[in-house]
C-alpha cells in the first residue's frame, strides 16, 4: 500500500457492544482518518451515529462495502468475520478482527502490541485480537516470561457479564429487579444463549462461559490456553483455566498462578517486573487495601494488577490479581492499537 497520511477506516458490527467503543476510542485517538464507514447487520443498519460531530448513517455489511477500505476492524460475529474478512483482504484492506475465527490460524498473527507487536509484520491482510481475558493475562505474563523464565500458569477468571453484549447486560438488571422484588428471575441467555438451559446471573455465579468442549473444559477456558501459547510463542507452556462468569457490568478480573524457571526469587521481584511493564499499573499494598477491581478499572485503558504473593509451597510459585476493563483493553483498545502500530511502522 503507498503511504498515506489519512486513512479509511470501516468498524464491522459498529452497532454493538465492542463496535460502539471502537467508534468512541476512534474519535480520541490519534488515526488520521480520510473516512469512516460505519456497518452492520441488514438489522441494524439505517441507525445514526455521531463522529467527530456529524451524523454517520450505518450501513448493511456487504463484500462491496471494503472499496477503498485502508483498514476494517471486525466485532460483529465469528461468521461475518468468515464470509466478510477475507472480502475485504480481497479488495485491499487489512483486516483487524475481533472475534475467535481466526486466532489460532497459523498464517493469522494474534496480536497484543505490548506484548508481541513485531507479530504484525507477517500478517496476510488479516489480525486477530485475541480474548479479552487472555489479553489482559498475557500483558502480566510476558514481563515475568522474558525476565524470568516461566513454567506453569493457572488461572481462574471472573468476568463480567457485558462479555456476553449489551443484552446480557439488560438481563442482569432485569434479574436483579426481579430479584429484589421477591419474583422468579427470567433466563434466556447466559450461560450460552443458543444452548437449551438457561440459568439466572443475577447474584450468581456461573462456572460456565461458551459451550463446553469434550476435555470438560469450556470453548472459553481452551481460548485462554491456546490463544497464550501462541502469544507468547511456547507451546510447551503448563496452562488451566476456569472460566465463570459474575454479576458484575464491566471489567474481567482473575486469579493468576505463574511459576517460574529462576529460582530464589522474592515478592518484590515480581512487583518491580509488573510495575515496569508496558501498559499495566501496579495496585499493590495490602496494608491500604490497595488492590485492583472491576470497578476501578471500569472505562480505564491499562491493565492492573495486584495481590502479588509467593506460593507457601513452591519457591518459584506466584500468585496475583489482574483486573482490566474487558471492553476496552479486552477488545476495542486493543483493536485500535493494532491499527495504530500498523499505521505506526508501515506494516499495511
Amino acid at each position: 500500500m503507498a503511504e498515506k497520511t489519512a486513512f479509511t477506516i470501516a468498524v464491522v458490527g459498529a452497532t454493538g457492544a465492542v463496535g460502539q467503543k471502537i467508534v468512541q476510542l476512534l474519535e480520541k485517538k490519534d488515526i488520521p482518518i480520510k473516512q469512516l464507514k460505519l456497518l452492520s447487520s441488514q438489522r441494524s443498519a439505517g441507525k445514526k451515529v455521531f463522529f467527530a460531530n456529524r451524523e454517520i448513517t450505518v450501513e448493511e455489511a456487504v463484500p462491496e462495502s471494503f472499496e477503498d477500505v485502508d483498514i476494517a476492524l471486525f466485532s460483529a460475529g465469528g461468521s461475518v468475520s468468515k464470509k466478510l474478512a477475507p472480502e475485504a483482504v480481497k479488495r485491499g484492506a487489512v483486516v483487524v478482527d475481533n472475534t475467535s475465527a481466526y486466532r489460532l490460524d497459523k498464517d493469522v498473527p494474534l496480536v497484543v502490541p505490548e506484548v508481541n507487536e513485531q507479530d504484525l509484520q507477517s500478517h496476510n491482510g488479516i489480525i486477530a485480537n485475541p480474548n479479552c481475558s487472555t489479553i489482559q493475562m498475557v500483558a502480566t505474563l510476558k514481563p515475568i516470561q522474558e525476565a524470568f523464565g516461566l513454567k506453569r500458569v493457572i488461572v481462574s477468571t471472573y468476568q463480567a457479564v457485558s462479555g456476553s453484549g449489551n443484552e446480557a447486560c439488560d438481563e442482569l438488571e432485569e434479574q436483579t429487579k426481579q430479584y429484589v422484588n421477591g419474583e422468579d428471575m427470567t433466563a434466556e441467555l447466559l450461560p450460552v444463549k443458543g444452548d437449551e438451559k438457561h440459568l439466572p446471573i443475577a447474584f450468581n455465579a456461573l462456572p460456565q462461559i461458551d459451550v463446553f468442549q469434550d476435555n470438560g473444559y469450556t470453548f472459553e477456558e481452551m481460548k485462554m490456553i491456546n490463544e497464550s501459547k501462541k502469544i507468547l510463542h511456547d507451546d510447551a507452556l503448563a496452562i488451566a483455566a476456569t472460566c465463570v462468569r459474575l454479576p458484575i457490568f464491566t471489567s474481567h478480573a482473575e486469579s493468576v498462578y505463574a511459576e517460574v524457571e529462576e529460582n530464589g526469587l522474592s515478592v518484590k521481584d515480581i512487583q518491580n517486573t509488573l510495575g515496569n511493564a508496558d501498559g499495566v499499573v501496579l495496585e499493590d499494598d495490602p496494608q491500604t487495601q490497595t488492590y485492583p477491581t472491576p470497578l476501578s478499572a471500569a472505562e480505564k485503558e491499562e491493565v492492573f494488577a495486584g495481590r502479588v504473593r509467593k506460593d507457601l509451597d513452591n519457591d518459584n510459585g506466584f500468585h496475583f490479581w489482574v483486573v482490566s476493563d474487558n471492553l476496552m483493553k479486552g477488545a476495542a483498545l486493543n483493536t485500535i492499537q493494532i491499527a495504530e502500530r500498523l499505521i505506526q511502522n508501515k506494516w499495511l
